[in-house]
């Protein structure tokens, strides 16, 4: 039987993509990783496909229990697997049906029987997802767009920023930085680009000071490449350049879309 963890990681620098690599590191697992150029269409093409076929990063291959190698895509499933597998003692997670397990559930999103939405990816993920692209990607600004999902976007801040206030550890649930927080990071850390200053939420703020302090969100938040997002915020002239080099790739790929 082949040796294991054998884990492959296919991933680029977005929010969805470091969550995963900053798993890894804060489990401490060795791996190796593959840049997809999204901006080239890598991840829509035949090899990558066989591995994610909604054609979507991150992506992870390894080797199962029986031998045979899997593959794993949505992020919220890669991390419930990692942790399911690995997590053995329990460094980012709670065992099955403690409390604390169904309270970092209410957070994270992974699918149960092809449903069962949660907090980040039924909300924090899609409503930013959309305030990056209509305050950085849309061809034209409409405003409507941009105050929906800006205003939504801070209306989740408020409810995460609640949940740390309340929290004695600093962090969502628990007395542990969990998978909850790994995976909001990568979103609540660039949240300039989606129109909002976390400066407006405190304890969400000392937050992502926590978080960025943890080596393992350090190590793991610069995979596949650098994670420059707080210098970017710093530059008015790099801010626009990085926006229009991704509104014409962004505004390509959803062209190609249309004629399938």
């Amino acid at each position: 039987m082949a040796s294991r963890p054998n884990i492959h990681l296919y991933t680029t620098q977005t929010p969805n993509g470091i969550k995963i690599s900053i798993t890894l590191e804060e489990l401490g697992l060795p791996y190796k990783f593959t840049k997809i150029d999204i901006s080239k269409d890598t991840q829509k093409e035949p090899w990558f496909l066989e591995i994610n076929p909604n054609g979507r990063i991150p992506a992870l291959t390894d080797t199962f229990e029986d031998g045979r190698a899997i593959s794993l895509f949505e992020s919220g499933s890669i991390q419930q697997y990692l942790v399911d597998q690995y997590d053995k003692d329990y460094k980012i997670s709670y065992p099955r049906g403690t409390r604390e397990y169904y309270e970092v559930n209410n957070w994270v999103s992974h699918t149960t029987l092809c449903k069962g939405l949660f907090f980040l990816n039924a909300g924090v993920g899609p409503m930013q997802g959309q305030a990056n692209h209509f305050n950085r990607y849309a061809p034209e600004r409409i405003e409507y767009g941009v105050k929906r999902y800006t205003n939504e976007t801070r209306r989740l801040y408020g409810v995460l920023n609640t949940q740390l206030e309340k929290s004695t550890s600093g962090y969502l649930v628990g007395d542990k930085c969990t998978i909850a927080d790994i995976a909001h990071w990568g979103w609540i850390t660039s949240a300039f680009w989606a129109g909002v200053d976390i400066n407006e939420f405190p304890a969400l703020k000392a937050w992502d000071d926590r978080m960025l302090a943890r080596p393992g969100v350090e190590k793991g938040r610069h995979v596949p490449e650098p994670h420059r997002i707080k210098e970017l915020a710093k530059d008015p002239k790099e801010i626009e350049r990085h926006a229009e080099e991704s509104r014409t790739w962004i505004q390509k790929g959803m062209t190609a879309d249309a004629k399938k």
